[in-house]
């Protein structure tokens, strides 16, 4: 667990086990948070008009360390609004799924808890951004029709 003038960071990793909003949601709870806000990010059954039967994620070795990374700067730079004394804290849980996933399960989950709802969507929707952006892993999506795509790994 990390902390930044009012930001607590929970939990930012990449997980080979099963992740969920479950999961997420409970950890950044509070009594202080009036407001949790939680994005999943879950397997379809479709991209591009053809059939997806399951998706394997691959990570690149640094991409463990990039994912706290992510995080934390995200907590840096949203840190001094909240540093005033009268903020409560804002809580951070963040998980991207590596290994093979089936569809409907979640690949990416993020909760963010804050005093506000304004502060929790905002934070959130900012920190599932960066995560897609900056992290980096790559989907291999296996068709009905038996082809394999990458997505992600042009770079």
């Amino acid at each position: 667990m990390d902390t930044e003038a009012g930001f607590e960071i929970v939990h930012a990793v990449l997980s080979a086990e099963p992740i969920s909003v479950g999961q997420a949601v409970a950890a950044v709870e509070s009594d202080t948070a009036g407001a949790v806000v939680s994005f999943s990010g879950v397997v379809r059954n479709h991209d591009g008009g053809k059939l997806v039967r399951r998706l394997s994620y691959s990570a690149h070795p640094t991409a463990h360390q990039v994912m706290a990374d992510v995080v934390a700067q995200l907590a840096a730079e949203h840190a001094p609004a909240a540093a005033d004394g009268t903020a409560q804290p804002v809580r951070i849980w963040a998980a991207h799924r590596i290994g093979m996933l089936e569809i409907g399960d979640p690949a990416l989950v993020c909760a963010v808890s804050a005093a506000h709802r304004g502060q929790a969507f905002a934070v959130c929707s900012e920190l599932v951004d960066r995560i897609k952006d900056q992290v980096p892993v790559w989907k291999e999506q296996f068709f009905a029709d038996g082809t394999v795509e990458w997505v992600g790994a042009g770079g």
